[in-house]
């Protein structure tokens, strides 16, 4: 989608009594990424449900335009359907991809309730971001993969910023990707 743009100004974001972080802001612009780091509890998660629209910020504001698609720890999959199925929901709404495309073949006739945490998060990613040049979301994406699976994702993220998308990743992990901005969300706390 030509046009993809993501900022945040001067953020804030209060849980509960606490404020977790105040004063971020950033502008990505098509084919830019991000990295937020930070310790459990700091805050990640809630910033991108803030980016997402999700979570209303403490302070500040966000200005996006492109389609956002957020993948998260939710698996928004019927459990009880086998992954080509539950993932053929989504296609016929939003064009999601097949299992075949992301190398799940083998297990298309698996039960989503019974995937493997890895297979359960190659399948979210699959579900979660089909469009290219929108804004992708993306919390602890590489927890719960193998190392191929782990390169392969960070090449499908690669990808989508060459094709103009924008990523915004939250981990504390080490992340390759070509460009690749940080922000330690510790350098925001009050």
């Amino acid at each position: 989608m030509e046009g993809a743009r993501l900022a945040a100004h001067d953020l804030a974001c209060r849980r509960g009594d606490r404020v977790l972080f105040a004063g971020l802001s950033f502008a990505l612009t098509p084919g830019e990424a991000l990295q937020v780091s930070g310790a459990n509890g700091t805050g990640k998660s809630s910033l991108l449900r803030i980016l997402a629209g999700l979570l209303r910020p403490f302070a500040g504001a966000v200005e996006s335009s492109g389609p956002i698609a957020l993948l998260d720890g939710n698996l928004p999959l019927d459990e009880h359907l086998p992954l080509s199925e539950a993932l053929a929901f989504w296609g016929r709404i939003d064009g999601t991809l097949s299992g075949r495309d992301a190398g799940l073949a083998a297990i298309d006739d698996v039960p989503v309730r019974f995937l493997s945490t890895g297979q359960r998060k190659r399948a979210a990613v699959l579900q979660s971001n089909p469009r290219r040049g929108g804004i992708w979301l993306l919390d602890e994406p590489l927890n719960g993969l193998d190392t191929q699976a782990a390169r392969s994702l960070e090449a499908r993220i690669a990808d989508h910023c060459a094709d103009g998308g924008i990523a915004v990743i939250a981990s504390h992990q080490p992340f390759a990707l070509p460009g690749l901005r940080t922000i330690a969300l510790a350098e925001f706390a009050p």
